[in-house]
């Protein structure tokens, strides 16, 4: 069920149907991560590195090593700081394009069942900001987790898979169901939820591929979503 909702969910990313939700999202992602960039690069360069030079005001010349070395670190301080931004930014702009992504599935791959009703956008907005600090405080502990040896990608995977399941599994099931029977259903299904979290972490442990992030973890869940509820007699959809 899980492996034939992201197998379909693969082949919507590139069907003539979402090419301008592909766009419009690819374009919003890249355009924010450049923004982080360069907003962080200019701390660093405005606020770092003349700390560093004031502590340091007069360095031999067989010292000169160091500058180097501070450089390196921080150019590689940055690209971790952007990729542990890569999840938050995901769940953020997912809350703004899953509905466009649901339509297109539903409509596509399920014409003849009732469309779901998209959220209102107040709700939407304010869910996803929700969302956005869990995230955030989800990848601070698994940042300190990184320096534990042998459970430092495993916390990476477990924390993302968790989050990024849930949050995307009662977006997909809002489209149905009011908040709270979102909750419960996704509750009720938490073992299946959680292992196609892991699946949406394992899309965005890929470099360059996790910008599609929100339109592959969007799909997956919407069928993820149907396949269950047509299972569970005890729920309606």
């Amino acid at each position: 069920m899980i492996l034939d909702a992201a197998r379909l969910s693969l082949t919507n990313l590139f069907a003539p149907e979402t090419r301008s939700v592909f766009w419009k999202t690819l374009g919003l992602t890249f355009l924010v991560l450049i923004g982080i960039w360069f907003g962080l690069r200019e701390i660093f360069v405005l606020y770092a590195w003349p700390w560093f030079a004031a502590f340091f005001p007069d360095l031999p010349d067989w010292a000169g090593w160091l500058t180097l070395f501070a450089a390196i670190a921080a150019g590689i301080g940055l690209a971790l700081a952007l990729a542990l931004l890569i999840a938050p930014i995901t769940a953020l702009i997912a809350g703004l394009f899953l509905d466009d992504v649901a339509e297109v599935v539903e409509k596509r791959d399920y014409p003849n069942d009732p469309p779901g009703k998209a959220l209102p956008m107040g709700q939407a907005i304010l869910g996803s900001i929700q969302f956005l600090g869990v995230v955030i405080v989800g990848n601070i502990i698994a940042l300190f987790l990184l320096f534990i040896p042998g459970i430092n990608l495993i916390a990476f995977f477990m924390v993302n898979g968790y989050l990024l399941g849930r949050e995307f599994f009662e977006f997909a099931a809002m489209r149905f169901r009011s908040p709270a029977e979102a909750r419960a259903f996704r509750s009720k299904h938490s073992s299946t939820v959680f292992i196609a979290g892991l699946l949406i972490a394992c899309f965005l442990a890929i470099p360059i591929v996790n910008l599609l992030t929100p339109l592959f973890a969007a799909g997956l869940m919407v069928h993820l979503h149907k396949a269950v509820s047509k299972r569970d007699s005890g729920f309606r959809i």
